[in-house]
């Protein structure tokens, strides 16, 4: 069962000491997040797939919009923090959904493969 963090609780980035992550990507800025999401060999859209992604050990990277509803998010942050997946954010779901190549909104999407 997948539980969600408390209200208040922020989760940036995490390295998981059980070998699911163990170097950390450099810091990267909106911009060069957003190219960096344009050129992945393989990503995922969604709450749903970035959600299976996790959960399959196969999500490099969780990107989150921070305009994006908390109740939506809330989920993934925490399941990318326990397996100690990077999260990087975006100003706008616009933005987010621009940069994975889709012309609607997107509140969170993950890298599978650079």
């Amino acid at each position: 069962m997948l539980t969600t963090p408390a209200a208040g609780d922020k989760i940036e980035k995490c390295v998981l000491e059980n070998g699911f992550r163990k170097e950390r990507l450099p810091r990267l800025s909106d911009d060069e997040l957003a190219v960096r999401i344009a050129q992945a060999r393989r990503k995922v859209v969604g709450t749903k797939q970035t959600l299976k992604a996790l959960e399959s050990g196969e999500a490099v990277l969780v990107i989150l919009a921070r305009d994006a509803e908390e109740k939506v998010t809330a989920p993934v942050a925490f399941l990318a923090g326990n397996r100690g997946v990077e999260i990087g954010y975006l100003e706008t779901m616009s933005v987010l959904g621009k940069s994975c190549g889709i012309k609607v909104n997107a509140a969170t999407a993950a890298i599978i493969e650079f």
